[in-house]
């Protein structure tokens, strides 16, 4: 049974209709509409000849009338099994209607308190050898859910399921922002996918992808992106996945628009493992989700991901967010020794943050009676440190270590006690191997396991957190993005670096925690600040990114030489002293994918702004901040293509109006 989360209310209320129609009789076509609880989000959900498919789109009042504007097309539904195919020849047995209403707390994501209602709606469809499936459907304002729920079948307790019909059909003329999913076992010592590829912005719907493989979530569509009518945006992604299932993608679209659930790759995992789903009966798939607007701000702020699911175990400890110094990301694998690691303990206890990141290869540089040391150490400057993992087993070739101490449960609790028993209170755990339920459940295993030894747990080189926050009260970030060592590796991303901040807020950053590990503020990106990769970026750009990407633990790449006011001004340090990374609200301004965003979120009672310009030329913004409306604040901002940055205290005026120019790849940041 899973544990009742405390902080959470349910309640659940149904109706039945029960048609009974006989298995073998043939139907009519047969459509139900379901409706969220402000009437505004529909899902048509249609039988015919033996088969269930669904639409969606959202209602609108046009001249005192309301019309229908569908979003998604026909889409397919159904599981191909061991115990039968459920996605031909049904018969609709029975229907229930139910509400749900949603009331809980989620220390680690972008809102902290948050109230959800759904309405409810469940068709159970039967095959005429008299298997049963139900397919369940929540609708929420802007926000659809569904999932399948097998019962016991007769003596049948287990259940294999090797496909999906599952589908999503997006109208012509719709454009896409997707990232492609990369071939299996490839890329740095065979590590991928993982998640790590470029998005194509604004692309024509159907066209290839990369690799051929289909799209990783979160997926987000521009319908009337080809100038078509309607206009409208579509988010489509996944949650509730844990060990009993696989973590799936998107297929390639077919000519009519049509993208299908795709299940893992053979090749991942090293071949190992099937690509399928195994669990016992009665049990349930994941969750398929969808976020409607006829705007970007309900794709930025929506909670669906979590809405749907259940903590799955009581924390143990009292989890706590927080900044953290990364030696690695600037100075690299030479940092990962006793005194750099000193270094930045004292960088961390200098800006008053909480934690530090000790990266991969401590266990050959420093050894595990100078780690004691080490741990002694932060303790002493009330540091608490994080220590970084290879997933290992059998799935990847990465040389780094420390190796082989997360794949098995025997050694991974032994390393769990000895982490304990120095005061660390999380660990980074790298390089995994896919999307298969093998994979997966080492997941749901780590995190599981580092509960009981109060240990947060970060994930790199991994796949897109599917409601984990909600679901793990001890995990608090992923990486599943071209992340900030591509900045270090090649110019070519800090080229690119303004267009994908821009990017992730409306896609990869709005269904999961995103530990990307930026705010870069050296020019140069290396040790000396004298060689490397060139940041292009305003430097206010850069402190705009840690409003602008929520995790609930950031690895910022600050280094020693930032507390130098010759290369940092003193202002831009006095904000990253108490920049949170935690939050209790946040609201989208203004902003288009891959150009520009206006993001404000909320600690307590003060409010962040930022304000970031993610093209080459000057963005005008004139927006309204009602919730600064009349109040002073700190304005910092990128002046003169960002060679001048600036801070000034501003009163808005009683509209809370924000109205100026900003010059390109800068930014305005205000708090």
């Amino acid at each position: 049974m899973k544990a009742m989360n405390l902080f959470s209310f349910r309640k659940l209320s149904f109706g039945i209709c029960s048609l009974w129609i006989a298995a073998s009789s043939p139907l009519s076509a047969q459509t139900t509409r379901v409706l969220s609880p402000d009437g505004m989000t529909y899902v048509d959900v249609r039988m015919e000849d033996g088969k269930l498919s669904y639409s969606a789109g959202l209602r609108k009042v046009v001249k005192k009338d309301t019309v229908s504007v569908r979003m998604l097309e026909d889409s397919p539904l159904g599981l191909y099994t061991n115990v039968a195919d459920f996605t031909r020849h049904l018969a609709l047995v029975r229907t229930e209607s139910g509400s749900i209403h949603e009331d809980y707390t989620l220390w680690q994501s972008k809102q902290s308190h948050i109230v959800a209602d759904y309405q409810q709606q469940c068709f159970t469809l039967r095959t005429p050898q008299g298997k049963e499936i139900t397919v369940e459907f929540r609708v929420g304002n802007h926000n659809i859910a569904y999932r399948y729920n097998i019962p016991q079948q007769g003596e049948t307790a287990a259940i294999v399921v090797t496909d999906e019909a599952s589908g999503f059909r997006l109208p012509q003329g719709t454009t896409t922002f997707l990232s492609p999913q990369s071939d299996p076992m490839i890329g740095w010592k065979r590590t991928k996918p993982s998640y790590e590829e470029e998005y194509t912005p604004d692309e024509p719907m159907g066209t290839p992808s990369k690799y051929r493989q289909g799209y990783t979530f979160p997926c987000l569509f521009h319908v009337g992106g080809a100038k078509a009518s309607p206009e409208g945006w579509v988010l489509i992604s996944e949650t509730g996945v844990d060990g009993q299932y696989c973590g799936s993608h998107l297929g390639e679209a077919t000519a009519d628009g049509l993208y299908r659930i795709a299940f893992p790759m053979e090749g991942e995992n090293n071949g190992f493992g099937s690509v399928g789903a195994q669990f016992g009966l009665p049990g349930n798939t994941p969750w398929r989700t969808i976020t409607l607007g006829e705007t970007l701000a309900p794709i930025v702020e929506t909670t669906v991901t979590w809405d749907v699911v259940e903590q799955l175990y009581e924390p143990a400890f009292h989890y706590k967010g927080g900044r953290s110094t990364w030696s690695w990301i600037i100075w690299q694998d030479p940092s990962i020794v006793y005194d750099d690691q000193v270094a930045f303990i004292d960088l961390a206890a200098d800006l008053g943050w909480e934690y530090c990141l000790i990266d991969g290869g401590w266990e050959t540089n420093i050894g595990r009676e100078r780690m004691e040391q080490l741990f002694a150490y932060s303790k002493h400057k009330g540091i608490h440190p994080f220590v970084w993992y290879n997933s290992n087993g059998g799935w990847n070739d990465a040389p780094q270590c420390a190796k082989q101490r997360m794949h098995s449960p025997v050694v991974r609790k032994k390393e769990m006690q000895w982490l304990h028993k120095h005061g660390v209170k999380g660990i980074k755990v790298d390089f995994f191997a896919g999307d298969k339920q093998e994979t997966i459940k080492l997941y749901e295993q780590i995190l599981s396991d580092a509960n009981d030894y109060d240990i947060q747990v970060i994930f790199h080189g991994c796949t897109l957190p599917r409601g984990w926050e909600r679901m793990y009260p001890n995990y608090v970030g992923s990486e599943a993005v071209l992340a900030s060592e591509n900045l270090v590796f090649s110019q070519h991303f800090d080229d690119m670096e303004a267009f994908n901040a821009t990017l992730h807020p409306f896609c990869r950053n709005a269904v999961g925690a995103m530990e990307f590990g930026g705010t870069i503020l050296q020019r140069r990106l290396n040790r000396g600040n004298n060689g490397g990769t060139t940041r292009r970026v305003g430097d206010v750009f850069e402190l705009g990114t840690a409003i602008a990407f929520q995790s609930a633990v950031q690895n910022f790449a600050l280094t020693p030489l930032n507390l130098d006011p010759a290369v940092t001004p003193k202002f831009e340090i006095d904000f990253m002293r108490q920049v949170p990374t935690t939050w209790d609200e946040t609201r989208f301004i203004d902003g288009y994918p891959g150009k520009y965003i206006v993001l404000a979120r909320r600690h307590d009672d003060r409010w962040y702004v930022c304000a970031l310009n993610g093209q080459k030329e000057t963005l005008n913004v004139d927006v309204r901040l009602p919730m600064l409306a009349g109040k002073q604040v700190m304005w910092l901002s990128d002046d003169i293509d960002g060679k001048f940055p600036s801070a000034r205290p501003v009163t808005l005026d009683k509209k809370g109006t924000l109205k100026t120019t900003i010059p390109g790849e800068c930014a305005v940041v205000l708090y």
